[in-house]
């Protein structure tokens, strides 16, 4: 890869603590394996001392893939290339049982967490939703307050019966030897804080941190980043303020400015050459960020040229919305051969999605949306690794409720509701419960001999496990249940009996690729469970973009992905900007929303909006986005208002187009 000067002061800066403010398209990635290999051919650095951080699997593995052909892939497979999650694993797998993580803990997933936040709200008989009070625990916990401090400090009725679920979804976790994707945060980060010995030891193997996408970090991941590098240790951040869009999950932008203030002798580098989209996009999309307040000052340019004019299509109502911008994809396609992967809908809200693949349907136009349904959402692949979960630690909870009656064992509700009371009358696990000698007294002779077979049976397939083949017992393990035959007998037809199978193949093959990858040092089964934990919870965006579909997705959906031709659409008030934006910060962050959006265009660059919408339940007449009052008039062509081209032009011209088509089409 050629650097710009920019670019090569970044790769070449490396005994300071350093700050690349990269703008959307400046090749940041590229920088980024640059520097790792230039740390090990130019400075000596032992691959074993340089961790780079990402957020998405999709990123460390391109950065691995970059890597490999610059240095040796024995090289390569010696860095430790890892999201946040991943690394903070790697941290309680060593370290965690002084912050009362035992070994071969397992990590629920969301729909796991909600289900046991679900359960403890109905025993507390409390009055708030499973969800939002997930949301709000998440929250403290990322803020690293803990459950007797949430309940001190409650003010709100809701608030204290939220603080008592998170006391209690704390102690369960606990119990049953778990985490949620927060705890592999904030519990290594208060194993530092406890520990200096043990963050020390840390700290010592880590002569270089990178972090890509610094502007996502929240509260919780930076504070890991301070534990892991000293006020003048050496780390290079990777940022860019106006892309910082998920302040809902916790997303802190202005850990950006904060890196001055914690790093007195921090440097700064500028990306601000990009090598993406025309000079005419970037111009407008600068000239909309202009308007939210900079602790750093950029401005993006470009030689890619002018570039044409951005549109704007006035449109009367969602459907007439949708309608042209499907004819203009149709009729692009036909008259410029473009594929229809070149394409991509972006919106504010999943709801706005509908109206575009109904038109897309009835144009027979190949579409994806992204951020469908995970491959581990499917109940056959819960099921299996409920089942791998369990083996690797049978005090979970969730596994253990999902497996002992898949496929049936004839233990019922009633039978489990008594286990679940000793469970809790006790303090223990319900694995833990099966064995106490009071369960005698609880259930009868034929539950409590259902109950004792299985958990005997689970008992040997995890000592088979750990001491034998773990593919082999794997296999067996599903044979030994009979579970592709209780698939087939659950399914409503064949066919979806097969497709279930099919997965449970998918989901072995996997298993075994990962168990027989060079590149995965620990291959033990808890090692495994664990990475496909942390594969459904970064991956569920990180497919690669089909060149045959048109693309629809949300504007947060489509961060760091580039498009030859974007729309935009929706361009309202309450649109975007959201109606939930209540004050100028909410504002800020939909403007960067705007600017992200803008930025995933390469050559082409078009807006809508309609005149009327039903929305949110309502249908009325709807003002323009105040963001398009900030692009310069001049970049600007508007459809379909006075002293424009009108929409009828616009069809006319699109029927024509089409027409052309058919004509080519039939011609002998």
């Amino acid at each position: 890869m050629g650097l710009n000067p920019q670019q090569q002061s970044a790769v070449t800066s490396f005994d300071t603590p350093l700050l690349v403010l990269a703008g959307a398209g400046s090749g940041k990635t590229g920088v980024i394996t640059e520097k790792i290999a230039w740390l090990i051919e130019h400075q000596s650095y032992t691959p074993e001392s340089i961790v780079a951080v990402t957020f998405t699997n999709k990123a460390a593995n391109e950065m691995r893939e970059r890597l490999a052909k610059k240095i040796p892939k024995a090289v390569v497979r010696r860095l430790t290339i890892a999201t946040f999650h991943r690394l903070g694993i790697n941290i309680l797998n060593k370290d965690g049982a002084a912050v009362g993580v035992r070994p071969g803990f397992t990590i629920l997933d969301q729909s796991d967490s909600v289900q046991v936040i679900r359960e403890l709200i109905r025993e507390g008989q409390l009055a708030v939703d499973e969800r939002d009070t997930q949301h709000t625990i998440s929250r403290w916990k990322n803020d690293f307050l803990s459950p007797q401090r949430a309940l001190g400090e409650a003010t709100t009725d809701r608030e204290q019966a939220e603080a008592i679920v998170y006391q209690r979804y704390d102690e369960w976790l606990r119990a049953c030897n778990s985490t949620d994707f927060d705890d592999l945060i904030s519990l290594p980060v208060r194993l530092f804080d406890t520990d200096h010995a043990v963050r020390d030891r840390w700290r010592g193997r880590i002569r270089h941190l990178l972090v890509d996408e610094y502007q996502d970090t929240n509260a919780a991941q930076y504070a890991l980043v301070k534990q892991l590098v000293d006020r003048f240790g050496a780390f290079t951040a990777v940022g860019d303020d106006d892309q910082s869009i998920y302040s809902w999950r916790g997303a802190r932008p202005e850990n950006l400015a904060a890196l001055r203030d914690d790093y007195p002798n921090l440097r700064v580098v500028k990306l601000e050459q990009n090598y993406r989209s025309s000079q005419r996009i970037l111009r407008s999309a600068n000239a909309v960020i202009a308007n939210n307040p900079h602790v750093f000052e950029k401005r993006l340019w470009s030689e890619l040229g002018l570039g044409d004019e951005l549109r704007l299509s006035v449109c009367r109502h969602s459907a007439d919305e949708a309608d042209w911008v499907v004819a203009e994809i149709l009729s692009r396609h036909y008259r410029q051969g473009l594929k229809f992967g070149d394409f991509a809908v972006l919106y504010r809200s999943n709801f706005q999605a509908r109206a575009f693949e109904k038109a897309l349907r009835e144009k027979k136009i190949p579409y994806r949306i992204s951020g469908g349904s995970s491959f581990f959402d499917k109940a056959e692949i819960k099921d299996m690794l409920a089942y791998l979960r369990l083996l690797v630690n049978p005090d979970d909870d969730t596994a253990f409720l999902r497996c002992i009656n898949t496929p049936r064992r004839e233990i019922g509700a009633s039978t489990l509701a008594k286990l679940g009371e000793q469970a809790r009358g006790r303090g223990v696990s319900l694995f833990a419960a099966c064995h106490d000698i009071g369960l005698e007294t609880k259930l009868s002779g034929k539950a409590l001999d259902r109950v004792r077979r299985f958990v005997n049976w689970l008992v040997l397939t995890a000592d088979n496990a750990e001491r034998g083949n773990t593919l082999a017992v794997i296999n067996g393990l599903f044979d030994d249940i009979g579970y592709r035959d209780w698939l087939e007998q659950q399914a409503d037809t064949p066919a979806q009996a097969e497709r279930a199978i099919g997965n449970t193949d998918e989901l072995l093959d996997w298993i075994r690729r990962l168990a027989d990858d060079p590149d995965h040092e620990e291959r033990s089964l808890a090692a495994i469970v664990q990475q496909l934990s942390l594969h459904d919870m970064l991956s569920r965006q990180d497919d690669d973009n089909d060149h045959s579909e048109v693309q629809l997705m949300t504007l947060h959906a489509a961060k760091g992905l580039e498009f030859p031709h974007v729309y935009m659409v929706g361009l309202e008030e309450e649109l975007l900007p959201h109606r939930n934006s209540a004050d100028e910060h909410a504002i800020e962050e939909e403007r960067r929303l705007m600017y992200v959006g803008m930025t995933r265009a390469r050559r082409s660059l078009t807006f809508t909006r309609c005149r009327t919408r039903q929305a949110f339940g309502e249908t009325g007449s709807v003002e323009p986005s105040r963001f398009l009052d900030e692009i310069p008039a001049e970049d600007l062509v508007v459809i379909g208002e006075d002293g424009s081209r009108s929409e009828e032009e616009e069809r006319a011209i699109g029927s024509e187009a089409l027409s052309d088509m058919l004509s080519m089409l039939s011609a002998p």
